[in-house]
């Protein structure tokens, strides 16, 4: 396949390119409006009016945010495509904008949803863009992919993410960029929730205490225990984030709950231990306990696909004078369930910054015009995808 010429970091207006990134970030996305999701997916379909893009839109289903995927391929060929797959929605409820307007100070633009993660979004949107605006015929197909339902597991996009994820030559993740500017995601550790429920026997905490059996007791032996796997199990964490129960100080609690996060760096800890946490039993004999969860992303390996497009995309940053680190995460995205197929994925493609779901949410503007040098240049003729 041929690729077009290098575009170099200096083609790419970093002003012009934030002003759409905040017009994305103006328009509220959170994960639970649906409605306001769309308002945003219809901004984007209308930058592709009388382009040669293809556009299909997935509707919102279950509550959950709808999807877009846009497919560029004036060639018409059949060849895998390079896949752009980011995420439009948010965890910042309607009317935070209100309170916490986007706002520059120097080099840093806050505001709600830019790190995480509308700048790398919109940037992958604006790649292909500016492919098509321009007649360009990148070597291969480019597809951006919008997801509405990422932050809260992906339930309703996951088969749509993974059909599109067996079909790439490979896949870029915009998620934000961590530590040195320049800096990649080349594995992810894979996430599971659980949730323990406790019924124990209430009674009179005066008068009847040893009649009693308190689910909250019971809870409270199961967050210790939890907690110390994480001196016992040196490839996986656990943090009971939330509990729960009882009714009144004077009662002894007949009802309690637990809701825990596990973070896994292989599919083979991850399922030890899944299988682990929902075989637990109760330490009282007369509470009964009940454990329910399981994976929601598998782990996210640095396989030789991944480690070889790092390379590959490592030695093209190199040609536009750019640093290209790599790095792991414990935290997810939908590349985990890419690359848990064994795709190559390079994830942390989008703009360096801080706060991803804080207050003082950033990026730094200085990282615009690399990032999306990059990208169009991955996009228009990289070679090892």
């Amino acid at each position: 396949m041929s690729t077009l010429p290098l575009r170099p970091v200096a083609a790419f207006d970093a002003e012009t390119l934030l002003a759409e990134i905040v017009t994305w970030v103006e328009y509220e996305t959170p994960s639970d409006r649906p409605d306001l999701i769309d308002r945003l997916l219809d901004h984007v379909e209308a930058l592709f009016t009388d382009l040669p893009v293809d556009r299909k839109r997935l509707p919102a289903r279950e509550g959950r945010g709808g999807q877009l995927i846009l497919r560029y391929d004036p060639a018409g060929t059949d060849a895998p495509p390079l896949v752009f797959m980011g995420h439009i929605d948010t965890v910042w409820a309607a009317g935070t904008l209100a309170e916490r307007p986007v706002r520059r100070d120097g080099d840093k633009v806050y505001g709600p949803g830019i790190f995480d993660m509308k700048a790398g979004s919109c940037l992958s949107v604006l790649t292909l863009l500016a492919l098509a605006r321009e007649g360009l015929v990148p070597p291969r197909p480019v597809v951006v992919y919008l997801n509405g339902d990422e932050e809260t597991g992906s339930l309703a996009s996951r088969e749509t993410i993974l059909a599109l994820g067996r079909q790439a030559a490979a896949v870029i993740v915009p998620e934000p960029s961590f530590e040195a500017p320049g800096t990649v995601i080349t594995a992810r550790k894979g996430w599971a929730t659980f949730r323990l429920e406790a019924r124990g026997v209430a009674a009179h905490a005066g008068g009847s205490l040893h009649e009693g059996r308190s689910a909250i007791n019971e809870i409270a032996r199961h967050v210790l225990d939890i907690a110390s796997l994480n001196a016992r199990e040196p490839q996986a964490t656990f943090n009971v984030g939330v509990i729960g129960g009882g009714t009144r100080p004077n009662v002894v609690p007949a009802e309690a709950w637990a809701e825990i996060d596990m973070r896994a760096e292989t599919i083979e800890v991850a399922e030890r231990m899944t299988a682990q946490m929902l075989a637990r039993r109760p330490f009282d004999p007369d509470v009964a306990l009940h454990a329910s969860g399981g994976i929601n992303r598998p782990p996210f390996p640095r396989s030789p696909a991944v480690a070889g497009f790092y390379e590959a995309t490592r030695s093209l940053a190199a040609r536009l004078g750019l640093p290209l680190g790599e790095t792991s995460r414990g935290g997810v995205s939908d590349g985990n369930f890419v690359a848990a197929i064994g795709k190559p994925v390079l994830d942390g493609m989008g703009c360096s910054g801080a706060g991803a779901h804080a207050l003082h949410e950033h990026i730094l503007v200085s990282t615009i015009a690399p990032r999306a040098a990059l990208m169009f240049n991955m996009a228009t003729g990289i070679t090892g995808a």
